[in-house]
Order: structure tokens, then C-alpha cells, then sequence
């Protein structure tokens, strides 16, 4: 287990929590339908999921229905940053809402892309 979060899941929670890590995301109709569990065991799974804290749920509308988009809560530990960095500079794009392709911030951070392939 990776967390104590998901120490005492039963098994189709565990499942039901692996299949929205493995898709990053998914309708709730549509996770009911892949663990093959009606709509009240599903919603269930889901209530438990969010109140340990593993998955968020978002109110959306998916073909037509209101319903909710379920997405996995991301451990900050697991995330990564290497594909940011050239060398030890982090991409300009990072923070910034327009950045100038032309500019020399940019101009660099590819130029130190390039040095470290070769």
C-alpha cells in the first residue's frame, strides 16, 4: 500500500481506486460501468475514496447528464519535475501566462536543452 489512507480498502475500493489512477480521471457513470457495480455500490466506493482523501469528485456534464468527473488526488512526492529543468534552469513557461518564444529567457532554456544531449 502506499498509503495508510488505503490500508483497509476492500477490494473493489482498491480496484475502483487503481482504475481512476490508471485513467487520470473518469465519469462516474462510466466508472460504475468498468467495475461492473450499479450506480449505489458505485457511488459508495467513490464517498469512501473522497473521504480518505485518494480521489476528487467534480461536478461536470458528460453527455448530456450532470454528473461528476472522479480524478485521483496526486502525492506531490510522486510528481515530476525533470522534464521542467535544462540543466538547473526551470522552463520559463512555468508560472508565466504568456511567454515570448522569441524572447532570450526562452532562447537560453532551449539552448540548455540542447547542451544536455550532447
Amino acid at each position: 500500500m502506499s498509503s495508510a489512507a488505503e490500508e483497509e480498502l476492500s477490494d473493489v475500493e482498491r480496484a475502483g481506486l487503481e482504475l481512476i489512477r490508471d485513467v487520470g480521471g473518469i465519469h462516474q457513470s462510466e466508472f460504475w460501468k468498468e467495475l461492473d457495480v450499479d450506480s449505489r455500490k458505485g457511488s459508495r466506493i467513490i464517498d469512501k475514496l473522497e473521504e480518505r482523501g485518494l480521489v476528487e469528485r467534480e461536478d461536470t456534464v458528460y453527455d448530456g447528464h450532470n454528473t461528476y468527473l472522479i480524478t485521483p488526488v496526486r502525492d506531490p512526492a510522486d510528481l515530476e519535475f525533470s522534464l521542467l529543468m535544462a540543466g538547473d534552469m526551470l522552463s520559463p513557461f512555468v508560472g508565466d501566462e504568456e511567454i515570448d518564444a522569441q524572447s532570450d529567457a526562452f532562447s537560453q532554456w532551449v539552448m540548455n536543452l540542447a547542451y544536455e544531449e550532447y
